[in-house]
């Protein structure tokens, strides 16, 4: 049971700096549309998304609300895009970067330790999931940014089609273990490994 009040509360954290570290991006890069809609806040609930809500008390893995921006209002869109997308996991990293360092440099109670463990854990895999470059993570729109004009606009429209069932293939699992699994795990137990 106090496993899973750590999970949540570890998911509920991640979530919000996540998707609040998106509001907050395209905010200061000139879209008032996050801000319009409630979502520049710390406050979970309006980050949360009632099915991953869901979804974490059913099968222990959820996710939030996207942030809905408009590239029409950013300065340059194509690079604002992907500075707005590479701020959620971003943020991410440096909260769990931010634990570890607490728990380096302060003796903590047992029960605090044993939270921050599962919260740093939590903040680095939502991070590193976040950077497949797959529609609708994070990710696709941080390489559209990086590739060619017309390269960016070809791979978008192709993640649009087809992203969203490519990511539910790579989530099954094959021979016992997903292709997300075996892409992302070796990254978060370098990170993880590193940071604890």
């Amino acid at each position: 049971m106090l496993n899973f009040i750590y999970l949540a509360i570890s998911l509920i954290i991640a979530i919000t700096i996540h998707e609040y570290s998106h509001a907050w991006s395209a905010d200061r890069l000139g879209d008032p549309t996050p801000r319009m809609q409630g979502r520049l806040t710390l406050n979970p609930l309006a980050h949360l998304d009632p099915l991953g809500t869901l979804a974490l008390i059913f099968i222990h893995f959820g996710w939030g609300k996207p942030v809905q921006f408009d590239p029409y209002n950013l300065a340059n869109p194509k690079r604002d895009s992907a500075l707005i997308s590479l701020a959620g996991p971003a943020s991410n990293l440096i909260l769990a970067i931010i634990l570890s360092l607490t728990l380096n440099f302060f003796t903590l109670p047992y029960l605090l330790i044993s939270l921050f463990y599962t919260i740093i854990s939590m903040n680095i895999v939502l991070a590193v999931f976040n950077l497949i470059p797959i529609y609708p993570l994070d990710g696709e729109k941080i390489l559209s940014g990086l590739l060619p004009p017309q390269l960016a606009s070809e791979y978008s429209s192709i993640m649009r089609q087809y992203g969203t069932m490519i990511l539910i293939f790579m989530l099954l699992p094959i021979g016992g273990t997903s292709p997300v699994s075996a892409l992302i795990y070796p990254i978060i137990n370098t990170i993880t490994n590193f940071l604890l």
